[in-house]
């Protein structure tokens, strides 16, 4: 593996999970784990009239550069940060300990960086813990904790997977605009090529731990050599028309035709969209949403006095149809999850009315409501933490089907178990393995075949593929269009990622501070948008302008 970044240049590097882009990134910050060596190779670094190859510093002597001369912005705040010291002092510490500084003297640098990075009332922030604040806002936290020394290389490690597009579009503006002025050099690692279109001059495609392509931004979207290059740029769902499947990188590798060819033959015409669409909307209703809420208290002082009301949801109405696919899309925080929860009672709605087949799902009591459960399915955004660590992926589809006595007894439903594995893209012999054996893919794939297990009618995908590699998201989304077809599920698909949406659904909510700011077809929300919030999501969507389409 080589490259080099000059100074004052953004370096994208690209690929899959697994390709090295982030193994290659802890090597310059001397952070590999202990059982990863370094068989050859040097890692050069121009400073203040020197060279120095960091693989040959001590610890003690790399710790000098680390978070000074070179910082690193991770890829997951929240783990990142520690959780029990306030984000303030965790800026601070760095400015202590690199800069010299009195407490005093860093506190007061540390509301600067919070002002520069835009976040909001950065004095109260300065106190407050990293758990209480949003995604984005921790990612500030995380980019003014870097940017505090002054580095001359910021390595930015997938900061912008699973934030909004609005925030997304934010946080590259904000590494672009500290870039110029501090004259800095960003190594911005993604697996996301539309991300890298609006931020990198030169770009690295690694596969596999190889680096299989590299030259200018320009050079790679208007001409890419390597298949797997191609692939990584077409399996994005486009916004400009729709198609049957989402092509996948292993696609691109074996193709003996032009890709043009192959793109347009997997394209759909508005004629046969609007045919099955009209199909669609004349089944009968499945899930009837009417002045739904749901309200969160507000608590105050010793006593925990109820001082107002968070509205997550706010008079919320629409319905569903059979075997639809409806869209619900918007920022963090608009009350899309809170929504989907509601309906399914995984969150109780403050009041308003949810029915499911013409029957009230809200006054239900506890046991006719988890017999109502078996209908009524969830897939949610991680798949990690919705799976037990210490049960094997085989139990963990079981179980539901002995609690609902799915089948008549276990071997029956063993025999399900696998025949949903294989349905889902897995082994049947990795039916015994536990969930860390598995790549996050692999894992939203177990957790799609647990949510099958229950012959579910209706399910809610809860941001489902939001932290999947593009190549990776692509396959979950086809697998679920083919269920859809097999099975003739209904679905609500939550995201953030309006290109996603717009795929996916046939119509489509967008959502905003706990209301319905627009509701209508997928295609002509995005055509013809009626609210400003709704363009100003359209417009943040990274996009790509590649001769391959």
């Amino acid at each position: 593996m080589s490259y080099s970044i000059q100074e004052g240049e953004t370096l994208g590097v690209v690929g899959e999970s697994g390709s090295g882009k982030s193994l290659t990134s802890l090597a310059i910050m001397g952070l590999l784990h202990p059982a990863a060596k370094v068989d050859s190779g040097e890692i050069l670094f121009h400073h203040k009239g020197q060279t120095i190859d960091l693989l040959n510093l001590k610890e003690d002597e790399i710790r000098k550069f680390r978070g000074n001369d070179i910082a690193m912005i991770f890829q997951e705040p929240m783990t990142s940060l520690n959780p029990v010291i306030k984000c303030g002092e965790q800026v601070a510490e760095a400015l202590r300990l690199h800069k010299k500084l009195s407490k005093k003297e860093a506190r007061v640098r540390t509301i600067e960086l919070f002002k520069e990075v835009q976040l909001p009332r950065p004095d109260s922030i300065y106190d407050t813990y990293p758990h209480q604040i949003s995604g984005g806002q921790k990612q500030r936290v995380m980019i003014a904790m870097a940017m505090s020394c002054e580095p001359k290389l910021l390595i930015a490690d997938e900061p912008t997977t699973a934030l909004d597009v609005t925030v997304q579009k934010t946080i590259l503006e904000l590494i672009k605009a500290l870039k110029i002025k501090h004259n800095m050099s960003v190594i911005f690692i993604t697996h996301d090529l539309g991300v890298v279109a609006e931020i990198a001059n030169k770009v690295v495609v690694m596969k596999s731990g190889v680096k299989v392509e590299n030259g200018t931004t320009q050079q790679l979207f208007e001409n890419p050599k390597h298949p797997y290059t191609k692939g990584l740029l077409a399996c994005r769902p486009p916004i400009e028309f729709r198609m049957r499947k989402l092509p996948i990188v292993e696609d691109f590798l074996t193709l003996d035709q032009p890709v043009h060819d192959f793109i347009n033959q997997l394209k759909i015409t508005k004629e046969e969209q609007q045919v099955e669409l009209e199909k669609v909307l004349r089944q009968d209703k499945i899930i009837e949403v009417s002045n739904l809420n749901t309200h969160f208290p507000i608590q105050k002082g010793i006593f925990r006095k109820t001082v107002g009301f968070v509205k997550a949801v706010n008079e919320v109405t629409f319905h569903v149809h059979k075997g639809e696919t409806l869209g619900l899309v918007g920022e963090s925080g608009c009350g899309k999850t809170t929504l989907g929860r509601s309906i399914l009672r995984l969150i109780e709605p403050t009041n308003g009315s949810v029915k499911y087949n013409g029957q009230e799902l809200t006054t239900l009591n506890a046991s006719d409501m988890r017999v109502k459960r078996k209908d009524l399915q969830i897939i949610f955004q991680d798949p990690y933490s919705s799976l037990n660590p210490r049960m094997k992926i085989g139990k963990a589809i079981l179980e539901p089907m002995q609690v609902h006595k799915i089948e008549s007894n276990n071997t029956i439903r063993i025999e399900k178990v696998i025949d949903l594995m294989e349905t889902v893209g897995l082994q049947a012999d990795q039916f015994n393995r536990y969930p860390h054996e598995f790549s996050g893919g692999q894992r939203q794939r177990v957790c799609i075949a647990r949510a099958l297990a229950m012959n579910p009618k209706f399910i809610i995908c809860d941001e489902s593929v939001s932290a999947l590699d593009v190549s990776v998201q692509a396959q979950v989304l086809n697998l679920l269009n083919e269920l859809k077809a097999k099975f003739s599920f209904t679905y609500i698909f939550i995201s953030h990622d309006l290109s996603v949406v717009k795929y996916m659904s046939d119509r489509m909510i967008v959502m905003k501070e706990g209301q319905i700011e627009e509701m209508g077809i997928a295609e002509d929300i995005y055509r013809n948008p009626q609210s400003k919030y709704t363009e100003r999501l359209i417009e943040a969507i990274p996009r790509v302008d590649f001769s391959l389409v």
